[in-house]
Formats: structure tokens, C-alpha cells, sequence
């Protein structure tokens, strides 16, 4: 009995860390773009190595090192009530389960990103940065993303205009320029 209950949760450990290995970049990304953080350096690669454990680990590659604590503990808590609920999603998709319990997780606790914080949505208020994450990013319907967030459609719509609207009347800004040591 303990070798098959043993063989059963091994099972189910690989499963889950082969979703998230394959999962793990899309859902760190959008709750980067949730929490309104500023995200990774470029050429870093996702951060995510498939394991439980978070960020792969060079020194200058460890989790939170780049600005990214919030969205990763996010993050974090959204796979583990995923894992929790593993055997029972029952043909349930694991990505659709992950995404909403990080939409409601952070829709739970949006009072804490409502200040700016350098990211490319910082701008926006916790709600719009969640209806255009669900719409646009995740490409989530209306009428699924109105009844996760406990909205009419009509408002879900009128935010995700709003924020739109806001994103493309923000003045442009270059990036600044790289600096070589001579």
C-alpha cells in the first residue's frame, strides 16, 4: 500500500512539474504584469527553471533579485493551491485553475499595488491592470472575465477601454541608452 502511495505521488510531482516547466514563464509574466513590477533585466531568460522552487539560481538569478518578490510570491501561492487541488481538477485544464486563483488572489489584494512600481502597467489601477491582463494578455472572454471578477460586461468592457485608452495616451519614453566601459 505505501509503495503504490508512494508510486502515486511521485506520479504526481513529475506531473505538476512538467506544467509548470511549461507554464511557469506565461503565469510569472502575467503577474509581473498584475502587480505592476518593472520584471527581469533583458536576455535573462523566463527565470523559471520547472521546479517548485522558483527562480533558477545564479547569483545575480535568484528570486526577488530583480524586482520581482510580489509577483513571484503571487505567483508562488497561486501554483501551490494548484498543486493542492492537483488530483482533483479531473480533466480540469491546470493553466485556466492557476490563472484564475492568481486573478482572485490578486484581486484579493490589490490594495497593496496601488502605487506605481516602475512596471509597464504601473500606471494603472489594480482593477484595469487585472481586466487587461485577463483580456489581452490571456486573451480570457468578456463574459468569463466579468463573471471571475464579479462584474457586468458592459463594465468589464468599459475598463479594458479605459485602460487601453490610458496606455496609448502615455507619453513614449526611450529607453536609455547603454553604456559601455571604456
Amino acid at each position: 500500500m505505501n509503495e503504490r502511495r508512494a508510486a502515486r505521488e511521485h506520479r504526481r510531482a513529475q506531473e505538476f512539474e512538467l506544467f509548470v516547466a511549461g507554464a511557469g514563464g506565461r503565469l510569472l509574466h502575467a503577474a509581473l504584469l498584475l502587480t505592476g513590477e518593472p520584471g527581469r533585466a533583458a536576455g535573462s531568460g523566463d527565470g523559471f527553471d520547472g521546479s517548485c522552487g522558483g527562480a533558477t539560481g545564479s547569483r545575480g538569478d535568484e528570486p526577488g533579485s530583480r524586482g520581482t518578490e510580489a509577483a513571484e510570491r503571487l505567483l508562488t501561492a497561486a501554483l501551490a493551491r494548484t498543486y493542492a487541488d492537483w488530483d482533483r481538477l479531473r480533466g480540469e485544464d491546470p493553466y485556466a485553475r492557476t490563472r484564475q486563483e492568481l486573478a482572485v488572489r490578486f484581486a484579493r489584494s490589490a490594495r497593496r499595488y496601488r502605487r506605481p512600481r516602475g512596471g509597464v502597467l504601473g500606471g494603472l489601477s489594480p482593477r484595469e491592470r487585472l481586466v487587461l491582463v485577463l483580456r489581452l494578455h490571456e486573451g480570457v472572454a468578456e463574459e468569463q472575465t466579468a463573471a471571475a471578477l464579479g462584474l457586468s460586461v458592459e463594465r468589464v468592457r468599459v475598463i479594458c477601454t479605459r485602460a487601453v485608452s490610458a496606455l496609448r495616451s502615455r507619453p513614449v519614453t526611450p529607453p536609455a541608452p547603454d553604456r559601455a566601459a571604456p
